[in-house]
């Protein structure tokens, strides 16, 4: 069983449901609401203060148990009928890949948001590395995914990067093509004539007793930028296999993304936090 609700007034969820679900407790339509037991215009929702509009459909599970279990499901960070980020947990890959027919988070979250009779289908706007964590955006067309494309190089895109040792001086800028090898799959630094262009700027947050805890602006976005610019500037990204050494977890994580939204002038901020394992790696 469910129960279906028509919004009259623009509101948020949690507190639309708190109004709709009486006798409930908070705890109770919190854990639906993390359970993926909510629905809003059939696209499964998780963040309690999604914003609702008249003439929305909220639709609300029973219980958790009638979601299926074995379906991995992703936290959605921001969803609107153009765009929808997600919160990527690391270790899962952005999309699919040639060689592995492992899951991923196109994959997982199309499944997570389409209906028996409506399949949804999505265009992914950008992609981070499989050990990366953080915001990662989705169109629902590719008309959209165009249109963010074309503001991207001006866009604001911010990580956390936890390095080895600590940088001298604490910030700056590293203004160094990038160029890659095909067979190595790597990044070379440095002048080449099939290098382009790639800056990266970076500020300390935190200093531990051996590593070092950086805020990363991307100017550009070239793959692997992070990682092989800060190799190269001597403290590699903790726990890189590929530029450093290999460890429990990679220290990066996308915080924060900041693109045009489509047909507006607004610029449409989208953070996640970094989880508790990341910030472990400090110390």
């Amino acid at each position: 069983m469910s129960d279906r609700f028509r919004v009259q007034s623009g509101t948020e969820l949690m507190r639309f449901l708190e109004a709709q679900l009486k006798g409930w407790s908070r705890s109770t339509i919190k854990q639906r609401l993390k359970s993926g037991c909510v629905t809003v215009n059939g696209q499964s929702v998780t963040r309690h203060n999604h914003p609702l509009n008249p003439g929305d459909s909220v639709n609300v599970e029973a219980s958790p148990g009638q979601v299926s279990a074995s379906r991995p499901r992703l936290e959605i960070l921001y969803e609107d009928r153009d765009l929808i980020a997600i919160n990527k947990p690391a270790g899962l890959l952005s999309v699919a890949s040639p060689k592995d027919k492992e899951p991923h988070a196109l994959g997982i979250l199309r499944d997570q948001l389409s209906r028996r009779n409506k399949p949804v289908k999505l265009w992914p706007v950008h992609r981070i590395d499989r050990a990366t964590s953080g915001v990662l955006l989705f169109a629902t067309s590719r008309e959209v995914r165009e249109a963010v494309m074309k503001g991207w190089e001006t866009s604001e895109k911010t990580y956390l990067a936890i390095v080895e040792g600590t940088p001298k001086p604490g910030g700056g800028t590293i203004n160094q093509p990038l160029r890659l090898d095909p067979v190595l799959y790597q990044m070379h630094v440095g002048q080449h004539p099939d290098a382009k262009r790639a800056v990266t700027h970076f500020t300390t947050e935190r200093s531990g007793t051996a590593r070092t805890l950086l805020r990363v602006e991307l100017e550009t976005g070239r793959q692997h930028q992070i990682r092989a610019h800060l190799a190269w500037l001597g403290h590699a990204v903790v726990g890189d296999p590929r530029y450093g050494h290999e460890g429990a977890r990679m220290g990066l994580h996308a915080l924060r993304l900041g693109v045009k939204k489509p047909g507006t002038e607004k610029t449409l901020l989208i953070e996640s936090p970094p989880p508790a394992e990341f910030m472990a790696l400090l110390n």
